[in-house]
């Protein structure tokens, strides 16, 4: 069947969009978009496929889908952003923004280093109850009751689903707003983003469906894969607390869309990102849209705070405040000051300072990957940083 590739594309990036069509025929892609932004400009904007498995249902131009952990990203530049407004300081103690933190040792846990990874809190000990994952109090409240698995500072393992509600809290409490609703008025706002944390039913008719998960080439092996199997891991404890994570079909419910779950089910499609991530990129504003940080703040969420083995992922990697730095598991970008956040669905989003540049990936549908990330992110960031 021919594949109708819908959107805009500058000339002087069609091999973005060559690469973009050959990824639907080497590897099961069901619907996607991809967008790139350059100098404050959107360059590329473009989608094909379908956003329902049963391929009846076309992916458009305002299709949205679940991009997992590439919603960090999002929350990371929401941290910021209050930053920027001196309503909160990465280096202040968590418990002067939310006291009852300080339980279990924690008085001395900064906030940057819940945005780092290394706060020592990537997973609950306890199984909380079920639906624990759609009760922000009772998330908000176990965590603050957690001990930490290791001294804070000391090393740093991937907070995959407890990033959200940690940083969340703080922006709350930062903020006096919930996440959602910072994340439209500070970012999604200002950028004209269409992202979502807790989404509205009167966005379910443009939702992508997230169709069960295929091996990839590489799959899921080496150490990562067995400790994931392993109930009693600090790596399965962080992937699967609460129990709701491993629901089948979770991402896909109305429950999980309306929730706010800060780590894992922002609603974004590629342009959105490829805007967030290109404002970045162009010193904290696009072209006609407001500043949502200065360039100074730019610096500062792209300086490497955490680097080496992970706790959590069992490999190495590298974070910046809130964000991920490229690195041999998960490579994206090209320039040595690239920093922005994949998702497990395959989504992907990343600003490169040096090269003016803003990228954003939304597939709906997930490959497994392990060492060197999705399979259809090389060919696509390839052709755009030949076309710089």
């Amino acid at each position: 069947m021919h594949l109708a590739i819908e959107g805009s594309c500058d000339p002087a990036f069609a091999p973005v969009r060559a690469a973009f069509a050959s990824n639907f025929e080497r590897f099961p892609e069901l619907g996607a978009a991809v967008s790139v932004a350059v100098r404050g400009r959107v360059v590329v904007d473009l989608w094909a496929g379908f956003r329902d498995a049963a391929r009846t249902a076309p992916w458009g131009g305002d299709t949205i889908v679940n991009v997992f952990s590439a919603t960090k990203g999002a929350v990371a530049l929401c941290a910021h952003a209050l930053a920027e407004r001196r309503a909160l300081d990465v280096d202040a103690p968590v418990a002067a923004f939310w006291p009852a933190f300080a339980a279990a040792g924690k008085e001395r846990v900064l906030v940057g280093q819940l945005l780092d990874h290394s706060a020592g809190l990537p997973a609950l000990r306890a199984e909380p109850e079920e639906g624990a994952l759609y009760d922000w109090e009772a998330m908000t409240a176990a965590l603050a009751a957690e001990a930490p698995f290791w001294e804070p500072g000391a090393r740093h393992g991937y907070h995959a689903v407890t990033f959200g509600f940690l940083v969340g809290e703080v922006i709350r409490r930062a903020s006096g707003r919930r996440v959602g609703a910072f994340l439209r008025e500070a970012v999604a706002g200002p950028l004209d983003l269409d992202v979502h944390i807790g989404t509205g039913a009167e966005h379910d008719g443009r939702i992508a469906e997230v169709p069960p998960t295929i091996a990839g080439p590489s799959g899921l092996g080496g150490a990562f894969a067995a400790s994931l199997r392993d109930p009693g891991s600090l790596t399965s404890m962080a992937f699967t607390r609460p129990r709701d994570l491993v629901s089948p079909g979770l991402v896909n419910t109305a429950r999980a869309r309306r929730a706010e779950i800060p780590a894992l089910n922002g609603h974004a499609n590629a342009r959105a990102l490829a805007r967030m991530y290109g404002a970045l990129a162009n010193g904290g504003a696009l072209a006609g849209t407001a500043r949502v940080l200065s360039p100074e703040g730019v610096e500062a969420a792209l300086a490497e705070r955490s680097r080496g083995p992970d706790a959590v992922l069992l490999a190495e990697s590298r974070f910046s405040l809130g964000f991920m730095l490229p690195s041999a598991l998960r490579p994206f970008g090209r320039g040595p000051r690239t920093f922005g956040h994949p998702g497990a669905g395959g989504a992907l989003g990343f600003a490169d300072p040096d090269a003016g540049l803003g990228f954003g990936y939304t597939p709906n549908q997930t490959i497994a990957s392990g060492e060197g990330g999705d399979p259809r992110w090389p060919a696509l960031i390839d052709a755009v940083y030949a076309c710089l």
